[in-house]
């Protein structure tokens, strides 16, 4: 007998609603459901293709060690018992600098594994934390606490109520949008420009996004900052600002007001490559809107200057008159006032010593980009890596280089539900459930919903094999460190969440024995902002926060290298695509299209011409960090002298698919180790990069 499921999917913010169907144990059919209140029967074909996943065999089954002769099936009693062993031992002989971990992008998504891995974390004394974070979004975390006194206050755009939408780096039609949990954001901008409004993408290519839809503003990589500064500057001189805005709520204008001015549009013109009456134009249309939203993603992010960015782009909205406004920036609480959760409470970053200078933490995790230096070059090394649901051997820069560092290790432990490029080089392998294995609540969109809910779902089945949740795996080998004997936990996982539902005044259990086990909230009224949701001690947005000055420094000596650059420099972007998600859909049959079982390098036709390139030939792609072979393929929405490729090509090994169709991993070109990342947010440089592109 088939019974028809509701559940939801953790691929990225939205959960969009989805509709098992069930028999004997088995998903036979994943759809999107219809009658969701909120998604409303929208899902991405990423999602439905999460039951690829679900069902490749591919997958990891049972518990691995590797041996002499290979890896080795062993129960998962010996597995905890051997892993806490070698970690006490390396604990006991090296220290506690000597364990780090890695954590990964999918358990953002996933509601019961962060307490158990902070609690293993913690039980084993692992002070050297690493995360994909720093390879996409702290910028945001630290730029917030900075301004808002809390890295988990991220104001999101009023799509629906705009009319004007501004957004920087993102192509919502690959990749829905980060840092904003909205279901068919297409639709949303669609309806935009249906009542009238206007919908402008500064993007250095015209993605799939921009096309029939909004106006391109065709910016050279990872300028934003200066384009945003020059905007507020417009501001300023033309006396474009909501001065009641600044005076009750921002302190630091003045500070502000005077850095903008070395940035105007005359002065970034050419550096941006936008005309400086547009960038005015820009500034004027978008302070005259009568409702107006600002919004960027990773495309920015993951440049020299996202957190420099970031800061402006807040700046912006505030003065402009349109943060916490309808149809401006609004912060969307949810079920849990998650603000006061990453508040700094008035403290000030704090860098600790390393051999690599000064290194702050955010959100608990260093730069991704010192692991191999602190695996092969600190005195006091890195001797264990313990990696969670990530792949940092595909997605890291100077990808070599970390696995050398990976193979110098004495030990490595790798929690996932595929074997990867990282699990190559473990000592063992241990097989994670996926998201339909698993009980779970939407958790990741706390903050940064459009339309605030809260969803139950139960495991639609059981978990295949000897696959266990993250939160049990960590559990488990927590009782191992402590020398407790061997048991199957039966914890609830959830235990966290109940308290944080009761804020909502919600009782979890209520909500599972629901037929429709969601709960739509209403949204948190605008105007509220200062009072109920910024963490600052004074209330007040810091225009101008004394923990960014490197920050705003490096923008003005970044300003002019990028000022005395050569003509014809070409940069390197990340180009996101329907048929890649990150490195873990990289074994999807159903996602290799002819088109796309390579990683080709896109490049405008005419700079192809100016190098003699044609179309489908094999090019050297080079810079001072590495090199690498692709295919060309012409791409004339790109800027000229920009050049793309996609993140998370590589990945081989055990993986049939993959294996069959490798691609190159662009990363190979990206810097790493001192100097690679930003500073301030640990944030590291993985776009616009230079390089050069040479006939073979």
């Amino acid at each position: 007998m088939s019974d028809s499921v509701k559940t939801f999917c953790r691929v990225c913010e939205p959960s969009c609603g989805l509709v098992a169907e069930v028999n004997n144990g088995e998903i036979t059919a994943l759809k999107p459901d219809k009658t969701h209140p909120v998604t409303k029967g929208f899902a991405c074909h990423k999602g439905l293709a999460m039951l690829d996943i679900h069902r490749d065999p591919d997958r990891l089954n049972r518990p691995l060690k590797r041996t002499d002769s290979g890896l080795e099936p062993i129960s998962w009693q010996q597995a905890c018992e051997e892993i806490a062993a070698r970690l006490n031992a390396i604990r006991a002989e090296h220290g506690e600098n000597a364990i780090a971990s890695y954590t990964g992008n999918p358990l953002a998504f996933n509601s019961t594994a962060g307490p158990a891995i902070g609690s293993f974390i913690s039980a084993l004394g692992c002070r050297r934390r690493f995360g994909s974070g720093t390879q996409d979004c702290t910028n945001k975390f630290a730029t917030s606490e900075a301004v808002y006194g809390s890295s988990t206050i991220h104001p999101i755009p009023d799509i629906g109520a705009t009319d004007f939408l501004l957004i920087l780096g993102a192509n919502p039609r690959i990749s829905h949008m980060s840092f904003i949990s909205i279901a068919d954001p297409m639709a949303a901008l669609r309806a935009v420009k249906k009542r009238g409004g206007r919908v402008v993408f500064v993007d250095p290519r015209e993605t799939e996004s921009i096309r029939g839809l909004g106006e391109h503003v065709a910016i050279r990589p990872d300028t934003d900052s200066y384009l945003l500064a020059a905007m507020i500057h417009t501001l300023f001189e033309e006396d474009l600002i909501d001065h009641e805005a600044i005076m009750h709520h921002a302190r630091g204008i003045d500070e502000l007001k005077d850095f903008v001015s070395a940035f105007s549009a005359t002065v970034v013109a050419d550096v941006v490559g936008v005309p400086a009456d547009a960038i005015q134009q820009l500034a004027r249309d978008f302070a005259s809107a009568p409702r107006a939203a600002i919004y960027m993603s990773t495309g920015v992010n993951m440049g020299q200057q996202g957190s420099a960015a970031y800061w402006l782009l807040q700046m912006l909205s505030l003065i402009s008159g349109n943060l916490d406004q309808p149809g401006g920036n609004r912060y969307g609480e949810g079920f849990y006032p998650a603000a006061k959760a990453g508040a700094t409470r008035g403290k000030a970053p704090h860098y600790g010593d390393t051999a690599f200078g000064p290194v702050r933490e955010i959100r608990g995790n260093l730069p991704g980009n010192l692991m191999a230096d602190m695996i092969l070059d600190d005195p006091d090394p890195i001797k264990a890596m313990v990696v969670i649901s990530g792949n940092p051997l595909i997605s890291v820069g100077q990808s070599d280089r970390l696995k050398t560092a990976f193979k110098a290790l004495d030990f490595v432990v790798v929690v996932d539900i595929y074997p990867n490029a990282t699990s190559e080089v473990a000592d063992y392998i241990l097989p994670a459930t996926d998201m339909f294995e698993r009980a779970d609540i939407n958790l990741c969109g706390l903050g940064l919903q459009s339309e605030p809910f809260v969803q139950y779902t139960p495991p639609l089945v059981p978990a295949k094999n000897e696959r266990r949740p993250e939160w049990q795996i960590m559990g488990m080998l927590e009782r191992a460190l402590m020398g407790e004997p061997y048991i199957e936990l039966t914890d609830d996982p959830l235990i966290r969440v109940r308290h944080m539902l009761q804020r909502s005044s919600i009782q979890l259990d209520e909500l599972k024995e629901d037929e429709m086990p969601i709960r739509v909230l209403e949204r948190r009224p605008t105007g509220e902002f200062y009072d109920r949701t910024i963490q600052t001690d004074d209330q007040m947005v810091d225009c101008f926060p004394a923990t960014m000055a490197d920050t705003r420094h490096r923008m003005t000596t970044l300003f002019k290298s990028l000022a005395a650059e050569p003509p014809h420099q070409l940069k390197l972007i990340s180009r996101r695509t329907n048929y890649m998600l990150n490195s873990w859909f990289h074994n999807v049959e159903a996602l290799k299209r002819p088109s796309q079982t390579t990683n080709p390098l896109f490049i405008h036709p005419e700079d192809a011409e100016l190098r003699q390139i044609q179309e489908g030939q094999q090019v050297r792609v080079h810079n001072q960090y590495g090199t690498l072979q692709a295919e060309v393929a012409f791409d004339p929405q790109l800027r000229r002298g920009v050049v793309a490729m996609t993140h998370g090509w590589g990945q081989a090994g055990a993986l049939s698919v993959a294996a069959k169709n490798p691609g190159v991993n662009a990363n190979v070109l990206l810097p790493a180790g001192p100097g690679s990342y930003d500073p301030f947010s640990n944030q590291s440089f993985m776009t616009g990069i230079p390089v050069e592109v040479a006939n073979i």
